[in-house]
C-alpha cells in the first residue's frame, strides 16, 4: 500500500533543496538519505533523498534528480509516497493518515440522546500537522475552513464505511455555532440545566 510521507512545498535556497510537509511520525527513518521514494503524479519519480535536515521548525530535503531552484520548484505539490505493509496499520488503530480522513463528511455531535439528523459541519479537506496535536480541516458549507484539534475529546468518532467524522466542537470554533466559552456563564450552562431537570 503506497502512503504519502511528505508533500513538497516551496523551493528553498538556490541548489534544488525544497521544504517538507511532513505527514509522518518518522521522518528521518522514511526520508533517510539514498532512498528512493515513488511519487504522485508518478511520472514525477521516483525521486532519491540526497539530503534531509530539520531546522527546529521546518523540514527541508533535496533529491539527486533535482539540482537548481527551477527544477525544485516544479516539485511543488508533489506527494512523496512509501510503500509499507498492511500490517503496519495494526500497531495503532487510532491512527489515522490524510488520505483516509480527507472527503469525510463532518458531523456535529447530535444535542439530544434521540438519534436525529446529525448537523453537517463541511467536509474534511486537509489533515495539518502540528507541534501539540495534528488539526483536521474542515472547509463549511459556507467555504470556510475551520482547523481541529484532532483530540479525542473533539472529534470522538471516526466511521470510514460510513464516510462521515464526528466532531464535538467547544463554541465559537465553527462560525455561527455557539459563543466562544471564554466566560464563566458559558461553563456554568451545564449546571443550570442539571438544576431544571
Amino acid at each position: 500500500m503506497l502512503l504519502t510521507v511528505a508533500i513538497i512545498g516551496p523551493a528553498h535556497a538556490l541548489k534544488g533543496e525544497v521544504r517538507l510537509e511532513i505527514r509522518t511520525d518518522d521522518p528521518e527513518g522514511r526520508l533517510t538519505p539514498g532512498t528512493a521514494l515513488p511519487t504522485e503524479p508518478s511520472e514525477v519519480g521516483p525521486l532519491t533523498v540526497s539530503r534531509l535536515r530539520f531546522d527546529g521548525q521546518r523540514w527541508f530535503a533535496a533529491f539527486e534528480q533535482v539540482r537548481d531552484r527551477t527544477s525544485a520548484e516544479a516539485l511543488r505539490g508533489v506527494r512523496l509516497l512509501v510503500d509499507t505493509d498492511e500490517d503496519e496499520g495494526d500497531e495503532d488503530e487510532e491512527s489515522w493518515y490524510a488520505y483516509e480522513l480527507v472527503g469525510l463528511q463532518a458531523l456535529k455531535v447530535p444535542d439530544g440522546a434521540e438519534d436525529g439528523d446529525q448537523m453537517v459541519l463541511g467536509e474534511v479537506i486537509d489533515l495539518e500537522p502540528g507541534v501539540a496535536q495534528d488539526r483536521l480541516v474542515v472547509r463549511t458549507p459556507e467555504g470556510a475552513r475551520v482547523a481541529v484539534p484532532f483530540v479525542e475529546e473533539l472529534v470522538p468518532e471516526i466511521d470510514l464505511g460510513a464516510g462521515t467524522v464526528t466532531i464535538d466542537p467547544p463554541g465559537g470554533l465553527f462560525p455561527g455555532l455557539g459563543q466562544a466559552e471564554q466566560t464563566e456563564e458559558t461553563g456554568s450552562r451545564g449546571a443550570q440545566r442539571e438544576d431544571a431537570e
